[in-house]
């Protein structure tokens, strides 16, 4: 998986849409740090992904998280 920059994806825009049409993903980086913030996948792979299935209790049961629901990961593994 290639990694660049806003700056390297825009000046090679047109050979990076080329790639991810070969079937490669590209990650794109932003500010100082190289921030990961998005990764370019062909169209066909994000297209297949699945969704979750509810599963057993699918048509009987429902939840509800409201707005204001707050708790980390770590708490919510502890539970």
């Amino acid at each position: 998986m290639e990694a660049l920059t806003v700056g390297e994806f825009k000046a090679h825009f047109s050979d990076i849409l080329e790639k991810v049409r070969k079937g490669e993903e590209i990650v794109i980086s932003y500010g100082k740090k190289r921030e990961k913030v998005a990764v370019l996948v062909p169209y066909s792979r994000y297209e297949r992904r699945q969704r979750r299935k509810l599963g057993p209790l699918k048509g009987r049961a429902s939840c509800v998280i409201h707005k204001d629901f707050k708790i980390t990961d770590e708490e919510m593994l502890m539970s």
